[in-house]
């Protein structure tokens, strides 16, 4: 089943449009993605669509990595320079070593709050509805895990760097965070999702081309057999039926399949294996 398709998301246009635009590329109304990109951020997009969708769960990654700038004297509602300027200020660069020496900090598990111009829910809303209503609320905090970080550059007012993050991670939220430290403002003006997992940048089509026919699909077994084991399954009657099957494995979840399509995700209850997701 080739119905995943790795992108590289240009900059101005939503996750959601990406998805839009495809649907009258790939005749379907059936598409997702496993993990939203700010309209400002380019880079990897994971698309599933047709039946993949029913794999979205199932595929939200590990880790992700970036490439970000930051430019100092300047501090929008959003975290970056789609924002709203809300402050302007002379700041002073700090020296390479300070800014890399204050990045390091970073590495390892920490609480991050969450930027108020995002998508997640408190009491049912949507933070940036708050924003837009101009209500107060407390924002939530995450436990998030900066694995990699390394600052690229420096230059005049602007300081690039990469870095690798649990998924969830909010790099709007760690550039606040990093320049809190330096005791100066700034705000995002770039940000490049590099990688989602083992999925580079390098290896993804452009929405363009794939708007002009020209795209490689992979395969939804591959994706899901590098996070999960795999059992070929002999009667897929059983699978599709939803019945309950007995297994010679350990793992909590498994990959069902047969003939190399993926049938359903299930998962260990006492001796036996139910259906978690059928997939077919």
């Amino acid at each position: 089943m080739k119905n995943v398709l790795f992108i590289d998301k240009p900059s101005g246009i939503s996750s959601f449009d990406v998805c839009f635009r495809l649907r009258k590329v790939l005749h379907t109304r059936k598409i997702g993605h496993t993990g939203t990109l700010d309209p400002l951020a380019t880079g990897v997009m994971v698309v599933l669509f047709d039946k993949a969708t029913k794999a979205n769960q199932f595929l939200v990654s590990d880790s992700k990595e970036y490439i970000a700038s930051v430019k100092t004297g300047i501090v929008t509602d959003s975290l970056d320079i789609d924002g709203n300027v809300i402050r302007e200020e002379e700041c002073e660069m700090p020296d390479w070593e300070k800014i890399d020496s204050v990045m390091k900090r970073f590495l390892g598990t920490s609480l991050q709050e969450v930027p108020l111009t995002s998508a997640v829910s408190v009491d049912g809303k949507r933070l940036y509805r708050y924003q837009l209503e101009g209500k107060e609320v407390e924002l939530p905090k995450r436990n998030i895990e900066v694995s990699d970080i390394e600052l690229l550059e420096v230059a005049d007012d602007v300081f690039t760097f990469r870095t690798r993050v649990s998924s969830g991670t909010y790099i709007r939220a760690l550039a606040r965070d990093i320049l809190d430290k330096l005791n100066i403002c700034g705000t995002v003006i770039s940000l490049r999702r590099t990688a989602v997992d083992d999925i580079r940048v390098e290896e993804c089509d452009r929405l363009e081309d794939i708007e002009k026919g020209s795209y490689t699909a992979h395969d939804l077994l591959e994706l899901l057999s590098k996070r999960y084991r795999t059992v070929d399954y002999p009667d897929p009657e059983v699978i599709r039926n939803g019945k309950r099957i007995k297994l010679e494995e350990d793992a909590d979840r498994v990959l069902i399949c047969h003939n190399n399509e993926a049938l359903a995700i299930y998962e260990k209850d006492h001796d036996e294996y139910k259906t978690v997701r059928g997939l077919w």
